[in-house]
């Protein structure tokens, strides 16, 4: 099973805060740890909301929205993409992790839709699309 792995963001990541060289250096290792697991895919860390922008939909109406976004402790500051063989492993290596903020902060693991979840309306046409799109951003 694929999970994201959420970093939530705090008002020290929002003001632009930077980490700690002992913080990267832990993250580094923890990174490299799961790397050699075989369950780290993917991970990056993200600039505030301030440098962000959200694009609303409604119908065929599209409007730009500049951050910085409220709510705080809605956002997030990074993220993992881990293959994991159950929810129970991702909670496991969570706990693992440094605490990727200074003070308190929060992370959140998400199983990632797999294209057997969406059954019968999966036709193979739209199967073929997927997997081609995959083929070619794999890696980048």
């Amino acid at each position: 099973m694929r999970v994201i792995v959420m970093v939530k963001a705090t008002t020290d990541s929002e003001a632009g805060a930077m980490p700690t060289t002992e913080l990267l250096e832990a993250m580094g290792k923890y990174n490299e740890e799961l790397v050699n697991a075989g369950i780290m895919q993917a991970g990056e860390g993200l600039k505030p909301s301030s440098l962000g922008k959200r694009v609303a939909f409604d119908g065929v109406n599209r409007l730009v929205i500049d951050g910085p976004f409220a709510e705080t402790k809605e956002l997030v500051a990074g993220f993992w993409i881990w293959q994991v063989k159950d929810m129970d492993e991702a909670i496991e290596w969570v706990k693992r992790c440094p605490n990727p903020m200074p003070g308190p902060s929060e992370i959140e693991i998400r199983p990632i839709f797999e294209m057997e979840d969406f059954g019968e309306v999966l036709t193979p046409e739209v199967a073929e699309l997927h997997d081609r799109v995959r083929e070619k951003t794999a890696g980048n």
